[in-house]
């Protein structure tokens, strides 16, 4: 019986998300028969990490809200232990050249963490580091000028994936690489990117995942994007990971309470 997990999941304490408390995404889950939640929210990043100040301001909280989100998500996680399991997460960026940023963040946690995701959101780009989902005339503007067409930027985006798994390996508790196809956020407005291209990088994922010990998550949250409309990860990958003893793990992404559970049914669907 697959388990009814949902492993990504963000709280107050995102800065582009939405007020409500964590109890209203709790109390979803458990109404929608949810036996596993992990709260997995944005950690501090480092100072101007992103070249728009603005932008910077909403992407993560600051390091000073670290242990308040920690002691946030513990208390949540025994005031309800006897309805649902909550793990204590973070979503961790990968931080490419600065690793050692998120090393010395997380050292202090290693005994609290239970669940990292770790994700993909920056690429080099016009400037300096760019996000892949901020909208698609930002990735128009300063990513695909950079990288001077979909596919090579696409290259960049699984490159980086494979430099988290490496970085993540070491971690002890239970990890998985988030949102794998990110980079087709904007696929319905940006121009395509080469099928072939994706199904061979996402492909020579599995071998890494499997070494690595590290799980995928299936996040829906692109089928909900009016410029993507699918999942961040296809079928025929859940299938291939599975088939690997790779862990897949639904992830609803909720940044909002009504997002907890939403198309729970392409998982369940995957057999």
């Amino acid at each position: 019986m697959t388990l009814k997990w949902d492993g990504h999941t963000h709280t107050r304490f995102c800065y582009h998300g939405n007020p409500a408390e964590l109890s209203e995404y709790v109390e979803r889950a458990i109404e929608l028969g949810f036996t596993r939640y992990s709260v997995t929210e944005h950690p501090p990043l480092p100072d101007e990490w992103v070249v728009d100040p603005a932008l910077m301001a909403e992407l993560a909280m600051p390091m000073a809200e670290l242990p308040e989100y920690f002691e946030y998500v513990r208390e949540a996680k025994e005031r309800y232990a006897d309805r649902i399991e909550i793990t204590v997460g973070l979503e961790m960026d990968y931080l490419y050249g600065n690793e050692a940023f998120s090393d010395a963040m997380l050292e202090p946690y290693m005994d609290v963490l239970e669940d990292v995701v770790v994700s993909v959101h920056y690429l080099p780009g016009i400037g300096g580091m760019r996000c892949v989902d901020f909208t698609a005339d930002d990735f128009r503007e300063t990513l695909l000028p950079y990288y001077g067409s979909m596919d090579r930027a696409a290259e960049a985006y699984f490159d980086h994936i494979e430099m988290s798994i490496a970085w993540a390996a070491k971690l002890p508790m239970r990890k998985r690489i988030g949102h794998p196809l990110l980079i087709t956020k904007f696929s319905q407005v940006l121009p395509a990117i080469d099928e072939a291209l994706i199904r061979r990088r996402l492909e020579r994922l599995v071998p890494l995942l499997k070494e690595a010990g590290i799980g995928v998550d299936v996040n829906v949250a692109g089928l909900r994007v009016p410029t993507c409309g699918s999942a961040y990860a296809p079928e025929w990958f859940i299938r291939l990971c599975r088939e690997n003893g790779i862990e897949t793990v639904y992830g609803s992404d909720a940044h909002k309470p009504e997002h907890v559970g939403a198309n729970w049914e392409y998982y369940e669907s995957v057999r």
